[in-house]
């Protein structure tokens, strides 16, 4: 299967290939963000520490979600990543950040095309005084070349594994809105609790979130604890099934079993997947994946392929206002009959 295939499904991303990630929670991460409220600002991170001098005037933010945190601060970006997978009207801009570009009078800003890597020159352009990273997979020598432009918040630990909670306070600290950041990330908390609650049917349930190549079902695609998917869901309290135990320190975000261990997902509630309304029953007709009890049983949850709500699998600051119930009914949904 091909690394594009895998991720450009996975959730509308950005950067090479349409990489998908954004929150998790389950590993444990190295971050620091110090700041008394003034600058200068120090921001460590995976590549070393970034030193803000002043208040940044012009944000630009690449990778996937960034620039959600300002705008969530009511901060419009110069410029940010063009969204490639998700995108319901095919403007580049998934529809709850364009709900809160229209609820700040804002006009869309610059779109970064990072189908085939970061435009360098395009973020140049756009003169910015701070680049937010904190969710990406930049490489060191993207960082590098980026730093050349201006100060760059990259990712604390594993690339595409930093959780909700780090991502905003990176870059809200990097923004001098350190303060306002916190209270950002306890309000999306109490709406991930209220939404729960809401779907009480989803509590103490193992989600595995999985990946089946239509044309070769021999292999059984998932996710692992570092991803934003699975790492979301554990980081809210449900339980890991088995299969995921021994990566809970992997740096891998996705791997593969053979469907002939099939066996190994015998304790898992949910699956969760991307597809279209054949997928189950695909799924279903193969003799290996058959003998998966959620398969089975129908306990099969499937985000649409290439939708907003497929998108908002990887949580962020503002697809949980647009979303969260919706996706955890979804998730539930299986559950019902």
């Amino acid at each position: 299967m091909r690394l594009t295939r895998i991720l450009g499904a996975a959730a509308a991303a950005t950067l090479v290939a349409a990489l998908a990630a954004c929150s998790s929670s389950a590993p444990e991460e190295t971050t620091s963000a110090e700041s008394d409220g003034a600058f200068p600002v120090t921001i460590e991170h995976v590549y070393g520490e970034t030193i803000i001098e002043s208040k940044p005037e012009r944000v630009a933010t690449v990778a996937w979600a960034n620039q959600e945190v300002p705008l969530a601060l009511g901060i419009v970006p110069v410029g940010m990543a063009k969204v490639t997978w998700g995108d319901d009207d095919h403007d580049g801009v998934l529809p709850w950040v364009e709900d809160k570009l229209t609820e700040l009078g804002a006009d869309t800003p610059v779109l970064f095309d990072e189908t085939d890597g970061i435009d360098f020159e395009a973020v140049a352009d756009t003169e910015p005084d701070v680049i937010l990273a904190a969710s990406s997979g930049i490489t060191e020598d993207e960082y590098e070349t980026l730093s050349k432009i201006a100060p760059v918040v990259a990712y604390p630990g594993e690339a595409w594994g930093t959780s909700l909670e780090d991502m905003i306070a990176l870059n809200s600290t990097a923004l001098g809105e350190a303060d306002a950041g916190a209270e950002l990330i306890d309000d999306l908390h109490a709406q991930i609790t209220a939404a729960l609650d809401e779907n009480s049917a989803l509590k103490d349930k193992k989600v595995l979130f999985a990946f089946f190549e239509a044309t070769d079902l021999s292999q059984i695609g998932f996710y692992t604890p570092i991803d934003t998917r699975p790492g979301f869901l554990l980081s809210i309290g449900l339980p890991a099934p088995a299969v995921l135990e021994e990566y809970q320190d992997s740096t891998e975000f996705y791997t593969s079993i053979s469907a002939e261990q099939a066996d190994e997902l015998d304790d898992v509630d949910i699956i969760a997947t991307y597809g279209d309304d054949t997928t189950l029953a695909t799924l279903q007709a193969d003799p290996l994946l058959s003998k998966i009890p959620a398969i089975a049983e129908g306990r099969v949850a499937i985000l649409e392929n290439d939708t907003p709500l497929a998108a908002s699998a990887n949580p962020s600051p503002l697809s949980i206002g647009w979303g969260i119930g919706d996706y955890f009914a979804l998730l539930a949904s299986p559950l019902q009959g």
